[in-house]
């Protein structure tokens, strides 16, 4: 289905966001720096956030916060992030995510956010129950429809997210007039989940990830740690449960990949997967980190402070028309 499109903005527009809750992992770079570095090339115009108001439902360390937030423009940067050609911001230095949020709340159905897959699956994990947690589709929806975005690329947990911002936009038009841009997501099937050293997805909830960044001894022992079956040193194992190979098959190219998942049917051990798996991370992490090393903290402030100037702009136009649409202006 193409991008969903309206007078307000003709052309291709791609936002995604990422929350500073602590150091970035494979499942961050592979299901979603990779997939928004990709879409800069095809897109007219492409915003990328730091979601700082969103982790502060589930990060309550200030010293953490501000740490996460000064790596992760660090880390986007070293993966290959160009300021000259896509805009890098702080959701928190924008007040206008925080009052469209309140003026879409007033049009947002109450069921709308309690069908909400992942408030529950969060506290399921011991997450807090907040009104933050509960409310954070709202501000998500608020993070996308400010800037007339046509395209989110998001992993599959996170689709609902995108469709319920779809809704509120469809609801706000029909009461309002045509404001807002209605969203597409986007899904890389192959990589939409990235397997954790568990077998679930890598999430920092599930303290089952391999640091994107990390010292060489934690990375050594999250691959020694990623959990196996009781199959015997030679006997054949199915590569499409195999953790192993889950991750290290981000890696390879198809042929290679098609390659290693016949070895693993004819028995390679757990033990020369892990091997493998530890060499192919050190060869595909070992340029990013030189170049992380070669960027400064001053030019990490500058790409953001010019990327706060240019988000500025839009999301103050489309506050315009929304207040103007609602009758405060």
């Amino acid at each position: 289905m193409p991008p969903s499109s309206s007078p307000a903005s003709p052309r291709l527009r791609v936002l995604s966001g990422i929350q500073p809750s602590g150091s970035l992992h494979l499942g961050n770079y592979f299901g979603s720096i990779l997939p928004n570095l990709e879409m800069t090339g095809k897109a007219d115009e492409s915003f990328f956030f730091i979601a700082d108001l969103q982790a502060l439902t589930t990060v309550h360390d200030a010293a953490a916060l501000r740490k996460a937030r000064e790596d992760i423009i660090l880390d986007h940067l070293a993966c290959g992030f160009d300021p000259a050609k896509a805009v890098i911001f702080e959701q928190s230095k924008i007040p206008e995510h925080t009052e469209l949020m309140w003026i879409l709340s007033t049009v947002t159905p109450m069921g709308l956010l309690e069908r909400a897959v992942s408030y529950k699956d969060k506290v399921t994990q011991g997450i807090a129950a907040s009104v933050g947690l509960f409310t954070y589709p709202v501000l998500m929806a608020a993070d996308i429809l400010l800037y007339q975005t046509n395209v989110v690329p998001v992993g599959r947990d996170q689709k609902q997210h995108v469709e319920i911002a779809r809704d509120i936009a469809v609801k706000f038009n029909n009461a309002y007039g045509e404001v807002f841009t209605v969203p597409e997501p986007q899904i890389r099937a192959e990589i939409a989940v990235v397997a954790g050293t568990d077998g679930r997805k890598m999430s920092k909830s599930y303290g089952n990830t391999i640091a994107l960044f990390g010292e060489e001894k934690d990375i050594r022992k999250a691959i020694a740690g990623i959990k196996t079956d009781s199959k015997g040193m030679n006997d054949p194992k199915d590569p499409e449960t195999c953790p192993i190979f889950q991750i290290h098959k981000l890696f390879l190219r198809k042929n290679e990949i098609d390659a290693l998942a016949a070895e693993y049917r004819s028995g390679l051990s757990y033990a020369d997967g892990k091997k493998r798996l530890l060499e192919a991370y050190m060869d595909f992490s070992g340029p990013l980190r030189k170049k992380r090393e070669s960027i400064s903290r001053s030019d990490a402030v500058q790409v953001l402070e010019e990327g706060n100037a240019k988000a500025r702009l839009q999301a103050a136009q489309t506050l315009d028309q929304v207040k103007k649409a609602v009758g405060l202006l």
